[in-house]
């Protein structure tokens, strides 16, 4: 096991191996994943049924971005939840045994439980995603198809670094605070929609201190072929995404940094 990835490839066997185990539960699970994240939507319907639109912003294209941001996000959800934890083991102790163990403790924590269940959120968002794109005139040239895979791929990097920067909190802390939720699950929920029908400060501090705009509005509206109401032009639009892959490199150092100053709780 001397390769990470093998080693992470065998705690995802195992992980799987074991929620296999109670295929009611997993299938409940992922039910109630999929129709909770479906009673999200639902929203979204009734806010256009009533209105009709959303400062020029059409159903299918809020939709489009409802769908993409699910779909990174669930990625990120099956890949996190170890980071969830952080305070609990740091609190009793646990994450003492992680530390003597001659591998990366990120590895150790990504690997601890890959949440299966989240495909039900996987599929809601997948599912929408491909309803609004039968609405919208999408020219779905070798660019713009790259450009959404890199979205995807660089916006679940992002929200993962959002969760590390979590869990790093409680090596000083040794709870997870709640106000984090905020930028998290918050954030999350206000990347559903275009960034621009927003306030400017909320824009600037999810643009420029968060770059969780970078990761979701910028791209789309490439991939959508509109023009920014920002005034952003097409190549950064097209160089966005990978703010979300630098701010999970920036995680990680800091990660480590936490690592340098943990002191040990006991149990």
């Amino acid at each position: 096991m001397a390769n990470p990835l093998a080693l992470y490839t065998h705690y995802v066997s195992i992980s799987l191996r074991s929620q296999m185990q109670y295929r009611v539960s997993f299938i409940l699970g992922t039910m109630g994943q999929l129709l909770g994240t479906a009673v999200e939507f639902i929203g979204i319907l009734a806010l256009f049924d009533r209105f009709g639109s959303l400062s020029q912003w059409s159903l299918a294209e809020v939709a489009f971005f409802y769908g993409l941001v699910n779909v990174a996000f669930a990625v990120t959800d099956m890949l996190s939840r170890g980071f969830d934890h952080v305070g609990d083991l740091v609190r009793t102790g646990e994450f003492d045994r992680m530390l003597l163990r001659p591998r990366s403790t990120v590895l150790q924590l990504i690997g601890q439980e890959f949440t299966l269940k989240r495909f039900g959120r996987f599929f809601q968002g997948g599912g929408v995603l491909l309803w609004s794109t039968l609405y919208l005139d999408i020219a779905w040239s070798p660019a713009v198809v790259a450009l959404t895979a890199v979205t995807v791929i660089c916006g679940a990097c992002f929200f993962l670094g959002l969760f590390i920067n979590i869990g790093t909190l409680s090596f000083w802390t040794t709870e997870t605070l709640e106000l984090m939720n905020v930028l998290t699950y918050g954030g999350i929920e206000a990347s559903k929609y275009p960034l621009a029908i927003y306030r400017t400060w909320f824009r600037r501090f999810f643009t420029m201190v968060i770059p969780m705009g970078c990761v979701t509005y910028f791209p789309i509206l490439a991939i959508l072929g509109r023009p920014d109401p920002l005034g952003t032009s097409l190549a950064f639009q097209y160089t966005a995404p990978f703010f979300g892959l630098l701010y999970f490199v920036l995680s990680l150092f800091i990660w480590r940094l936490g690592l340098r100053h943990y002191r040990s709780t006991g149990s």
